[in-house]
């Protein structure tokens, strides 16, 4: 029995947000001192380090679970479905509903319960249910839904990554340009096709990475200190990623007994463009070889870090013809992989 994705649907959202956009932002230090340089000069070097040059937000009338909702649709149309017949829904976040200009978030029910119930799925033997794993979530999601179909415990299985980080950054940090809005969805499910998830590897640092990413106060010191958004220590997520997920990716394919010559795509969690790449020439260099130059589809240019939809709306539109010369074809070995708040790592060989 293999374990493959049949179906893929993405949401990505209308409203554009370009570099420019952010010249009149007033960017504060931390500890709420100006920064030295003017605007211009932030947006061209987080242009240089990150590569994003725009990045997508979700109409104000829109939430998470609606994002996720829309994807799911896709998803279904493109397996060509009967939700019914879904045994889990699995839906990946990090912060839940989060209205527009709210500070609370908001995941009771849980945003699998919010999607199901808009899906019209009548059946109450399709369970669902959220899970927090920070911008790996989505993978880990797939790698959940293969464990439930190998026990025997599911047939089908809907998993969802959806995000709206515009809803919780600080506008007076320069960190703020990163993030973004959308939604990816995936059908799993049993198949006789050969090909599907391979192998896979997860791992979790806690001892002194725990805290990477948080939640943290304003850099404007005058807003509101009970108001918290999201937070991190760059340069150490910097150093933990290019140190631990390549060694995570290599466990992984060598696993598999896939050969890294047989690796067609890399698609990796849309982070930071110079870290991704560090991150895929260090995992070549760990086989000694040379690290292809189309082996890297990035959507981050124009979609920004949307958390864990990143990975499934960039293999959506693989699929759809929208990545330019990035193509697959039946057969083609592919690698999922992802570092995110917690600190946790993943990775999934499979052939499409």
């Amino acid at each position: 029995m293999n374990i493959r994705i049949t179906g893929m649907g993405s949401y990505i959202p209308d409203i554009v947000e370009k570099n420019e956009d952010f010249h009149n932002h007033e960017f504060l230090n931390i500890d709420g001192s100006a920064i030295d340089y003017p605007n211009e000069v932030i947006v061209e070097k987080f242009k240089a380090i990150t590569g994003i040059d725009e990045r997508r937000y979700a109409k104000s009338h829109l939430t998470s679970s609606d994002l996720g909702f829309f994807a799911a649709e896709r998803a279904i149309e493109d397996a060509k479905i009967d939700p019914e017949e879904l045994d889990y829904i699995i839906v990946a976040h990090n912060f839940g509903d989060v209205k527009a200009n709210a500070i609370q978030s908001d995941i009771l029910p849980c945003l699998a319960s919010r999607i199901k119930h808009s899906l019209r799925i009548k059946n109450p033997s399709c369970v669902a249910y959220d899970i927090l794993f920070g911008c790996p979530g989505w993978i880990e999601g797939l790698i959940q839904a293969q464990a439930f179909i190998k026990a025997g415990m599911a047939k089908k299985c809907l998993v969802i990554g959806t995000e709206t980080l515009s809803r919780v950054v600080d506008k007076h940090d320069r960190d703020s340009m990163i993030y973004s809005d959308g939604a990816g969805a995936a059908i799993v499910e049993a198949s006789d096709e050969e090909g599907g998830i391979i192998d896979h590897e997860t791992a979790s640092f806690t001892y002194d990475e725990a805290y990477y990413l948080y939640f943290g106060n304003s850099n404007k010191q005058d807003l509101c200190r009970d108001t918290r958004y999201i937070k991190m220590h760059g340069r150490k997520i910097y150093e933990f990623a290019l140190n631990n997920v390549p060694k995570a990716m290599k466990m992984c394919l060598d696993r598999s007994g896939i050969d890294i010559s047989e690796v067609k795509k890399i698609l990796i969690h849309q982070a930071n463009e110079k870290m991704d790449e560090a991150i895929i020439k260090r995992f070549y260099r760990l086989y000694k070889a040379d690290m292809p130059e189309d082996i890297m589809p990035m959507s981050i240019h124009k979609l920004g870090n949307s958390s864990v939809a990143t990975v499934p709306t960039l293999f959506d539109l693989i699929l759809k013809n929208k990545m330019g010369d990035h193509e697959l074809t039946k057969g083609d070995v592919i690698i999922f992989a992802s570092v995110g708040a917690g600190m946790h790592i993943n990775a999934i060989v499979y052939k499409y």
